[in-house]
């Protein structure tokens, strides 16, 4: 399918992998927003609203979804993606810039309200083979194991 930009709707999104010194990934828990058959883990990160740069909204919504204060380092990688809207209808394109990122404050604990997070957590990166994950983990950890074997890894 080849459409013009106009003909299809867009949602920019921003994400941290956090990886603490125990090799612990900090993950939230989207409760599937209405439909539990949805629900998983995955990164922190979500919707930039309209007048908010990529990077305070990634900041904003990794504070609303686990409660930290945290400070972008760098991006590690993009991630997008299409199909069709699930209410709408319309074609949909999924834009994702997944960021390198370590917490500078907060405690764990999401802020989020009436939201689609319920918790947040550290889980184990070995452990996330055995649980349900969002695919945008994979491609965090892959970026950022990537960016280790650099040696620009700094947590």
């Amino acid at each position: 399918m080849d459409l013009h930009f106009s003909e299809y709707d867009t949602r920019v999104a921003g994400y941290a992998v956090i990886v603490n010194d125990s090799d612990e990934i900090l993950l939230s828990w989207f409760n599937g927003g209405g439909e539990p058959n949805r629900a998983l883990w995955t990164l922190p990160g979500g919707g930039i609203d309209y007048e908010e740069s990529i990077e305070d909204g990634t900041v904003r919504e990794i504070r609303e979804e686990t409660g930290f204060d945290a400070e972008l380092v760098r991006p590690l990688t993009t991630h997008s993606f299409t199909e069709k809207h699930r209410r709408s209808g319309r074609p949909f394109k999924g834009v994702r810039v997944v960021y390198l990122a370590r917490i500078v404050g907060g405690s764990l604990g999401t802020l989020e309200v009436d939201g689609t997070t319920d918790r947040a957590e550290w889980i184990s990166i070995p452990a996330l083979a055995r649980i349900r994950h969002a695919r945008i983990i994979d491609v965090g950890l892959e970026a950022w194991r990537t960016d280790a074997a650099k040696g620009q890894n700094s947590r």
